[in-house]
């Protein structure tokens, strides 16, 4: 299988995020990537390619301009200000308050952002840039005849709306694969997020519309980070009624609960009959996740690849979270050689 790596996710270094009533030092680090592709290399899964750099004309489908103007200039403004220190919101536009778009950089960065877990620094635009470079370039490999490709981004995407950065995540990097897919011919893509934490962003870009089916396996929403998105009962608006599903599981869920998620989810897809299947693949899930309470083991997620690959179609998988470091190399790889093991037998 072919991985698309780019060293600048290395350009954003999180100081600190703000997490149970204090800044804490950030679990989404360089480390992260480091690990996996060198796992990637030490089992040989296939080459490593840099990304190619198909501009912000692919990243605007997703992500509103103003929002990525924002974020491109905020470091800049923030650094005018004399500060050197990480970027981070504390005021948003709730409930009670009026959603307007103030002038100011901390009341952009409110309007723009949904908590306090997704720190900008110098080099995060650059970072989050390049990482949509990297799943556009695996798309590409995928629309070009590949069977599958893995996208190793950093940082991740998922909670990222159109205009909102949050949970560590600035731009959406499957849903920007997957609005590629179908720019360029494709009629039905599936998106399948296996990510500890219910994937807010990707639904919310796809809710009103059917040419997206979007499927989550996540923490329940009533304990779980992002608390406010992912019930069963969100299964689409308008044209896209019928086309979002939701596997809230309890905390302490294993490979036997988990997986018959993933036979609810399988059997959605093949119904759908999706022409791609983009997988946000979140590790998290792990037992000894930090941040995270499902208690799957590293020989299941060779299992979950194996079942993935059973669907039958051509897969991209897109890296999402996963935070237990020394481990996360093992778990991502794992589900790529299970795939790879069905797909290719």
């Amino acid at each position: 299988m072919l991985t698309i790596y780019s060293d600048d996710h290395h350009l954003h270094h999180g100081r600190c995020e703000l997490m149970d009533g204090q800044l804490m030092p950030c679990f989404e680090m360089p480390s992260r990537a480091d690990h996996i592709l060198q796992r990637v290399q030490t089992r040989e899964l296939g080459p490593v390619h840099a990304p190619q750099d198909f501009g912000r004309g692919p990243i605007e489908r997703v992500h509103s301009a103003a929002y990525l103007d924002f974020f491109h200039g905020a470091w800049d403004r923030w650094t005018e200000h004399g500060r050197d220190g990480d970027l981070l919101p504390y005021t948003w536009p709730a409930r009670t308050l009026r959603a307007v778009l103030p002038t100011s950089l901390h009341g952009q960065l409110g309007y723009y952002s949904f908590d306090g877990g997704a720190p900008i620094t110098a080099g995060t635009w650059q970072a989050a840039y390049s990482a949509a470079q990297v799943a556009l370039t695996a798309q590409a490999e995928i629309q070009n005849g590949a069977h599958s490709a893995f996208a190793l981004c950093r940082p991740p995407g998922h909670h990222a709306a159109s205009d909102l950065m949050g949970g560590y995540c600035y731009l959406n990097n499957a849903a920007i694969a997957a609005q590629a897919f179908l720019d360029q011919g494709r009629s039905k893509v599936a998106i399948l997020d296996v990510d500890y934490h219910h994937g807010n962003g990707t639904q919310s870009i796809f809710y009103k519309r059917s040419d997206v089916l979007f499927t989550s396996i996540h923490g329940h929403p009533e304990a779980e980070f992002p608390f406010f998105l992912g019930y069963e009962d969100e299964l689409g608006e308008g044209p896209g009624e019928g086309f979002n599903f939701n596997y809230p599981l309890a905390a302490g869920s294993a490979w036997d609960r988990w997986s018959a998620a993933l036979e609810l989810a399988c059997a959605e897809i093949e119904g759908y009959d999706a022409d791609i299947i983009v997988v946000s693949l979140g590790v998290d899930t792990f037992k000894n996740d930090p941040i995270s309470q499902f208690k799957l083991d590293s020989p299941d997620y060779l299992r979950m690849g194996e079942r993935i690959a059973r669907l039958g179609k051509p897969t991209l998988f897109v890296m999402e979270g996963g935070y237990a470091v020394e481990e996360i190399g093992v778990n991502a790889v794992n589900v790529l050689e299970g795939f790879e093991g069905i797909s290719c037998a």
